[in-house]
C-alpha cells in the first residue's frame, strides 16, 4: 500500500483531495457551541396542590413520591422541593442509564399513586435540560400587559415559520385569566357559597359536543355553543332567576377583570416595559445558525416598528460561542505560522510545506469523522485540535528526517520514500497506538466535567486516525517528488550559518549527555529529588489546584430577596436604590474601547429570582448585558465588586446578591449540604456554618436556601362546632374557594389559554374582619359566620423545604474570589477544624460536599485511574516492542518527571492547577513517550552496530536531538499565542497549554539527560539488554559522518 501511493503518479494527491473536500463538507453539519452537550440525565414531576401550604405538599406530595419512585431501575438521587401550592419532584438517572426508559419507570411509579389529598391535580412528568437556550429577544414597547402579551405572541408565531429557529416560548408572564371576584355582600343576600357561584357558571358557559344526527342525505354533528369567552359575555351570564321573576346576571354578583394572576410579575428593559421570548434549540441545532436567523429577523423587523417600540436581543449565548471559537481560531493560525517558521529553519520551502500541509488535511479528515461521531465544534474539540499540532509534527518530522537520510545513502527518491519510511514505521505505529492507550482513557471520565472533557480523546483520536493516513500515503510521495525537483545551487548564506550554529548546539548537547552518562546516579536521583521537591509545592499551596478555571461571560446579575409579604412598593425602591448604586459605579470604571458602553442593557425581572426557588412581590432581579468579553477592558469581578461595594447597606433585605449566572461545568464554589429531620436546628447550624464561611478573606454570597414563608392563619374548629352541621373538610373547600378560588374552565383566544377563576372579593384594608365574618353554609343551606364555629391563630413557617434522598436539606452555597483565596483550602479548613466541631454539636445532622469540590474529586478521580490504567497499557507495550520488562520503565520514568516542568510552569504563570492542566499534561505525556520510544530505538540501533551501550546512549542522543528538538519547539510555537493570551475569554485554556508547554520544555531536558542516564544505571544493574561487545568504556566519540549528516545535504534547500 504504501509502495503503491508513493510510486503512483497521482493516487496520494487523489487522497489528499477527497480527505480535504469531505472534511469541508462536513464542517457546516458541525454544530458550534461552548461546551459539548452533555447527556440528560434528570427527570421532574410536577404535582399542583393549590392553596397548601410547604408542609401539606411535603407530607401529602413530596412522601408518596418519593416511596413511589425509590425502587425505578438507574435511580441516582431524589429531590423533592415542597412550596406553596405545588411539590416537585427532580429525580437524577445514573449515566449508565436510558433516559426514555427512566422516564417511563417514572410515569409508571407515579400513575401508581392512588392516595394523594384531596384537591390535588393531575401530576406531570417530563425530561428536563433537553433545551439549551440560545437568547432572550426582548420586545421593548410601553403598552399595557394584555396587549404587550399578544404582541409577543404575535412575534412566537412569526419566528416559529423560520425554519432555523426551532424553539420559540413567551416568558415572564404569568397565567391569563378572567377574574370573577364575588362581593362578600351578594353570597350572604343570595345564601350563595363561591362553589355554588361556581358550579353554576360552570353549567351556564360550555361548549360541548352532543352527538351525531343522521338524516337521509347527510350527518349531522350537533353541539351545545354557549361559551362565555369575553368579559362581556361573562357580565351578562345569568346566573339565577329571582322571586319576582326577573334575571340575576354575574356582573351584579361580581367584580369581573381581564388580567394576569399574578400582577406583580413584569419586566423591563432599559426603563422599558417589555415581553420575553426565549429561543432555544434541540441538541441536533446549530447556536449560531439560531442566532443568526434571529438577527437577521429583527433587523428587517425593527426598520418597521413604530418608535418607542423595539426588539432587542438579551442574555445572548451565542456571541459567546462566537468569540470564544474566534479566539480560537485566531490563536491556531497564529501558531501554526510560527511552527512553520520554525520549520522552514530546519527544511527547505518545499520540505516544509509538506510536512505542515499535513496538519490542516489531518484537521479537516477529523471533522469528517467529527461529523460522524456526532461531536460539535466547541471549546474542548478546538483545544484538542491545538493539543494535535505537536502530536502531528512529530510523525511528520520523524517521517520527513528518515526519508532524507536513506536519500543521502545515494538510493534514488522513490526508494527513499519507501526505506526510510519502512524504517520508522514501528515507532510511529507504536507512538500511535500509545497515544491511543494514552488519550482513550480519557474517554471513561466520571462527572459533568467528564462528560465534556471526554469530548478531547475523541478529537484528538480522529485527527491522529487521519495523521496516520497521511503519514504513511500521502507525505512519502509528496517527499519523493520534492527530492526528485531538489536545487542543487548554493545555499544561502544565513542558512550556512544557522547550520553550523545548530551542529555546534547538538554537538554541545551531545556532550552534556556524554556527561550525564558519567555522572548517572547524581542526574536520575536529582531529577527525582525536584520532581519531589515540585510535588511539595503543591502540597503546601504554594501551587494551588482549582477545578476548573473561572469562564468570563456577558452577563452579570443583582438578585433581590425581601421578607415574604413585603410590599411591591418597597421591592421597587430597592431595586431603584440598585441601579443608582450601578450608575455610580459605571461612572467611575475606565472607558471601553471606540466610546462604548460597557452595560448594553439593563433588565428588570420583578417577582422572580432564581436564588429564591419562587415568585412573589418580594423578589426581584436585575440583570446586565455587558460588552463581549474579547472587546471591554473591565472584567465581571471588578464591576461586581464595584457595584457591591457602592450599594447602601438595606436592612430590611434578607438577601441581596451580585453573581454571574453559572457558566460552564464547574459549578458553585462552595456548597455544603446539611440533612436532618428538624428544620429549626437545620436552620440553627446553617446559621453557624454561613458564619464561619463569612470569616474567611475572598467568601462572599454566603447564603442557604432556607427562608421563612408568609404569616399564616391556622383556622381549627371549634369543640362542638359540627352541630352547626360544618365539618373540616366543608371548612377547608368553603375557605379554598374563597381565597383560592375555583377555575371553572379554559377559554381560548388563538393559542392563549385564559383561566375562568372565581374566588371571593377581597378589599386589603378589611381583609382580616372579613374573614372572620365569612359567610359558611351548612349541607341544609344555613349561613353562619367563621368565627362562630371555628378558631383562627396566626403562625409562619418555611416559604420551601427541600428533601434529598428522603430527609430534609438545607444548602449552604457561595462564592470566592479566586485572586484572594482557594475553594480547595477553604473547604479543606472548614471541614477538618469546623465540621466535625458542628457534628458534634447536632449530632443528628449530616453534611456532604456538593458543587465545585464533589465534581473536581468525581473527575480527578476518575483522570487519575484512567491515566494509570493507560500507562499500564503503554507499559505492556513496550514490553512487546522491546521484548523485556525492564526498559519500559526508562520510557515511562519521564513522565513523573515532565510534571517538574507542568508544576514550576504553573508557579511562574501564577497559575492554579486544575482539571485543564491535568489533561495538558496527559497530552503532553503522549508527546514525550513517542520521542521517548524512537531515542531508545536509536540506542539499539547504535548498539546493534557494536557500540557498547553507553556510547550508544550518547549517540543516540546527537541523532535524535534535532528531532527532538523540532517537535518541543514546533509544540511550544504552536502554543505561544494561546500562552500569550491575555483576553478574559483564554481562562479555561492557559493551564491546559502551560501544562503543554512547559512540561513539553522540561521533558526535551529529561530526555536528553535523564534518560541516557537512566539507560546506563539498567546496564549497570544488568538489565539492560545489547548488540555490542562487553561494556565498552564510554569516550562521546561518534563518527563524523553520522554528526554531521544534516550539513551536508544541500538537496533539501531551495
Amino acid at each position: 500500500m504504501i509502495r503503491y501511493f508513493a510510486s503512483h503518479p497521482t493516487a496520494a494527491n487523489i487522497l489528499m483531495i477527497c480527505i480535504i473536500l469531505l472534511g469541508l463538507t462536513s464542517i457546516s453539519s458541525l454544530n458550534k457551541e461552548t461546551f459539548p452537550q452533555l447527556k440528560s440525565v434528570y427527570v421532574g414531576v410536577n404535582v399542583p396542590y393549590p392553596g397548601a401550604s410547604p408542609s401539606d405538599v411535603e407530607e401529602g406530595i413530596c412522601n408518596r413520591l418519593e416511596d413511589a419512585t425509590d425502587g425505578i431501575v438507574f435511580l441516582l438521587e431524589q429531590r423533592c422541593a415542597a412550596q406553596d401550592n405545588i411539590g416537585s419532584l427532580t429525580l437524577k438517572m445514573q449515566e449508565e442509564g436510558d433516559l426514555k426508559q427512566f422516564k417511563d419507570d417514572v410515569q409508571a411509579a407515579v400513575d401508581s399513586i392512588s392516595d394523594f389529598p384531596i384537591g390535588v391535580e393531575d401530576a406531570s412528568v417530563k425530561e428536563l435540560n433537553r433545551l439549551d437556550a440560545v437568547l432572550i429577544l426582548a420586545i421593548a414597547a410601553d403598552l399595557p400587559r394584555a396587549e404587550l402579551k399578544a404582541l409577543a405572541d404575535y412575534y412566537r408565531q412569526r419566528l416559529l415559520k423560520i425554519p432555523q429557529i426551532p424553539i420559540v416560548e413567551v416568558i415572564g408572564f404569568p397565567q391569563h385569566e378572567y377574574s370573577v371576584r364575588i362581593k362578600p355582600e351578594a353570597l350572604r343576600a343570595y345564601k350563595l357559597s363561591i362553589q355554588d357561584i361556581a358550579n353554576l357558571i360552570k353549567a351556564q358557559s360550555l361548549d360541548m359536543p352532543a352527538g351525531v344526527l343522521y338524516a337521509r342525505d347527510n350527518s349531522y354533528q350537533i353541539r351545545v355553543e354557549n361559551l362565555r369567552r369575553s368579559k362581556q359575555e361573562l357580565e351578562d351570564l345569568v346566573i339565577l332567576n329571582t322571586a319576582t321573576g326577573g334575571q340575576l346576571r354575574l356582573g351584579e354578583l361580581a367584580t369581573i377583570e381581564d388580567t394576569f394572576e399574578n400582577t406583580e410579575k413584569f419586566s423591563k428593559i432599559n426603563g422599558v416595559t417589555a415581553a420575553r421570548i426565549l429561543i432555544s434549540k434541540n441538541k441536533q441545532d446549530d447556536t449560531l445558525t439560531v442566532y443568526n436567523a434571529v438577527q437577521a429577523f429583527i433587523k428587517e423587523e425593527n426598520k418597521k416598528l413604530p418608535e418607542g417600540t423595539r426588539l432587542i436581543i438579551t442574555r445572548d449565548a451565542a456571541t459567546v460561542v462566537e468569540d470564544r471559537l474566534n479566539m480560537l481560531i485566531t490563536n491556531g493560525w497564529q501558531g501554526l505560522v510560527l511552527a512553520t517558521f520554525v520549520l522552514f529553519l530546519f527544511f527547505s520551502w518545499r520540505y516544509t510545506f509538506w510536512i505542515t500541509i499535513g496538519l490542516p488535511v489531518s484537521f479537516l479528515g477529523g471533522f469528517l469523522l467529527m461529523s460522524i461521531l456526532g461531536v460539535s465544534i466547541n471549546m474542548i474539540s478546538m483545544i484538542a485540535l491545538l493539543m494535535a499540532i505537536g502530536i502531528l509534527m512529530d510523525d511528520a518530522i520523524v517521517l520527513s528526517e528518515s526519508i532524507e537520510a536513506e536519500y543521502r545513502t545515494g538510493k534514488s527518491p522513490l526508494q527513499a520514500a519507501l526505506d526510510g519510511t519502512q524504517k520508522v514505521i514501528r515507532g510511529v505505529m507504536s507512538s500511535f497506538i500509545t497515544s491511543v492507550i494514552l488519550f482513550g482513557s480519557l474517554l471513561f471520565l466520571k462527572g459533568t466535567m467528564g462528560q465534556i472533557m471526554s469530548v478531547l480523546p475523541v478529537v484528538l483520536l480522529s485527527v491522529l486516525t487521519i495523521s496516520l493516513f497521511e503519514a504513511f500515503l500521502i507525505l512519502p510521495h509528496h517527499l519523493r517528488h520534492s527530492l526528485e525537483v531538489h536545487s542543487e545551487r548554493k545555499r544561502p548564506r544565513w542558512r550556512e550559518l544557522f547550520d553550523t550554529g545548530f551542529n555546534g548546539l547538538r554537538e554541545l548537547v551531545g556532550k552534556i549527555a556524554d556527561f550525564s552518562i558519567r555522572i548517572r546516579y547524581l542526574v536520575v536521583g536529582g531529577a527525582i529529588a525536584l520532581l519531589m521537591i515540585s510535588i511539595g509545592l503543591m502540597t503546601s499551596g504554594v501551587v494551588k489546584f482549582k477545578g476548573f478555571p473561572n469562564i468570563e461571560g456577558n452577563l452579570l446579575e443583582s438578585r433581590i430577596i425581601m421578607p415574604q409579604g413585603t410590599p411591591f412598593k418597597r421591592t421597587e425602591e430597592v431595586v431603584q436604590s440598585l441601579l443608582d448604586s450601578l450608575t455610580q459605579s459605571l461612572k467611575e470604571l475606565p472607558k471601553e474601547p471606540d466610546g462604548k458602553k460597557l452595560v448594553k442593557n439593563v433588565q428588570i425581572f420583578y417577582s422572580e429570582n432564581s436564588d429564591a426557588h419562587g415568585q412573589g412581590a418580594h423578589l426581584a432581579t436585575i440583570s446586565l448585558d455587558l460588552l463581549d468579553a474579547e472587546t471591554r477592558h473591565t472584567s465581571l469581578a471588578e464591576l461586581e465588586h464595584l457595584w457591591r461595594k457602592n450599594t447602601p447597606l438595606i436592612a430590611d433585605a434578607l438577601s441581596i446578591q451580585f453573581k454571574e449566572p453559572i457558566f460552564g461545568p464547574s459549578g458553585q464554589a462552595i456548597s455544603i449540604r446539611l440533612q436532618g429531620d428538624d428544620l429549626n436546628q437545620l436552620s440553627k447550624a446553617s446559621w453557624e456554618l454561613q458564619s464561619w464561611l463569612k470569616a474567611y478573606k475572598g467568601t462572599f454570597n454566603i447564603m442557604d436556601d432556607l427562608r421563612l414563608g408568609k404569616p399564616q392563619f391556622i383556622v381549627s374548629l371549634l369543640p362542638g362546632s359540627l352541630q352547626s352541621g360544618i365539618d373540616a373538610q366543608q371548612l377547608s373547600a368553603q375557605l379554598r374557594a374563597a381565597y383560592q378560588g375555583v377555575k371553572v374552565n379554559n377559554v381560548y383566544h388563538g393559542h392563549e389559554a385564559y383561566e375562568v377563576n372565581v374566588k371571593m372579593d377581597s378589599n386589603p384594608d378589611s381583609a382580616i374582619e372579613d374573614l372572620e365574618q365569612l359567610t359558611l353554609f351548612s349541607k341544609k343551606g344555613e349561613a353562619m359566620p367563621l368565627s362562630a364555629i371555628a378558631e383562627i391563630k396566626e403562625e409562619r413557617e418555611f416559604s420551601r423545604v427541600m428533601r434529598i434522598n428522603h430527609q430534609r436539606t438545607i444548602t449552604v452555597s457561595g462564592d470566592i474570589d479566586a485572586k484572594i483565596a482557594n475553594t480547595s483550602e477553604i473547604i479543606k479548613h472548614t471541614r477538618e477544624n469546623f465540621l466535625s466541631k458542628l457534628k458534634d454539636k447536632y449530632p443528628t445532622i449530616s453534611f456532604g460536599l456538593e458543587g465545585e469540590v464533589k465534581k473536581d474529586a468525581e473527575t480527578s478521580g476518575s483522570i487519575l485511574i484512567g491515566f494509570v490504567l493507560g500507562i499500564i497499557g503503554v507499559y505492556l507495550l513496550l514490553s512487546l516492542q522491546f521484548q523485556n520488562y525492564k526498559e519500559p520503565i526508562v520510557v515511562l520514568l519521564n513522565i513523573p518527571l515532565a510534571l517538574i516542568g507542568v508544576i514550576w510552569g504553573h508557579l511562574l504563570m501564577g497559575l492554579d492547577m486544575g482539571l485543564p492542566s491535568m489533561i495538558g499534561f496527559v497530552a503532553m505525556a503522549g508527546v514525550v513517550i513517542n520521542d521517548s520510544i524512537l531515542l531508545v530505538e536509536f540506542v539499539k540501533i547504535r548498539s546493534a552496530e557494536g557500540m557498547g551501550l553507553h556510547q550508544a546512549a550518547g549517540q543516540a542522543v546527537r541523532d535524535r536531538f534535532r528531532a527532538v528538538f523540532l517537535t518541543s519547539i514546533t509544540t511550544v510555537a504552536g502554543m505561544v499565542p494561546m500562552l500569550s493570551e491575555t483576553s478574559l475569554q483564554a481562562q479555561v485554556l492557559v493551564p491546559l497549554v502551560t501544562s503543554v508547554v512547559f512540561g513539553m520544555l522540561a521533558a526535551t531536558v529529561l530526555i536528553i539527560l535523564v534518560l541516557p542516564a537512566s539507560y546506563a544505571i539498567l546496564e549497570d544493574l544488568g538489565f539492560a539488554k545489547h548488540a555490542g561487545k562487553g561494556r565498552t568504556k564510554y569516550t562521546g566519540f561518534a563518527p563524523v559522518e553520522m554528526q554531521h549528516q544534516l550539513a551536508k545535504a544541500p538537496f533539501l534547500y531551495p
